[in-house]
């Protein structure tokens, strides 16, 4: 997985945001606003994103799209329920129809036996609803775990706005 190969998969969700009149917003912890970069590399995003909150931690989560202190606490910055809470409070937060939400464990630290270094939460938001959420294990070092993170990221939104 190259960046290249990132900034081609981003122009193709443009097309397919600009289509269907739909603004993506994300809220980004892992991916630090690659997700964010890779969309604004394309000229004329501006059409189809609106803003990334880039919440790496705790503290921003909360401040900045609302994530509950609970699930933090229940369940971690890593979970399926920050990310969902996450990608609802990015839409709340802004001019976004869709959002995208990441936290993870790029490593090479930080990782635990029930959250190894690779872990990745994600969930897709539209119209107000999460539409899908998951979690996936990627290998590789830092900037492979951030790279794939943000493929993953995109390529699942392509699929929810195929249809699939």
């Amino acid at each position: 997985m190259t960046y290249a190969e990132l900034r081609v998969l981003s122009k193709r969700v443009g097309i397919k945001l600009k289509q269907q009149s739909q603004v993506l917003v994300t809220a980004e912890s892992c991916t630090g606003g690659g997700i964010a970069t890779a969309i604004t590399e394309t000229a004329g995003s501006s059409a189809w994103f609106d803003r990334s909150f880039v919440t790496y931690s705790n503290e921003a989560k909360m401040e900045m799209i609302g994530v509950k202190s609970e699930t933090l606490l229940m369940f971690g910055a890593v979970s399926e329920q920050t990310v969902q809470e996450m990608a609802g409070g990015a839409l709340e937060r802004s001019k976004g129809t869709c959002s995208i939400a990441v936290s993870g464990i790029a490593g090479p630290d930080g990782g635990s036996d029930e959250k190894p270094v690779g872990t990745v939460c994600f969930a897709w938001a539209m119209g107000g609803s999460i539409i899908k959420y998951e979690t996936v294990v990627f290998n590789g070092n830092r900037e492979e775990v951030r790279i794939q993170a943000c493929f993953h990221a995109l390529d699942k939104l392509e699929d929810i706005l195929d249809g699939d």
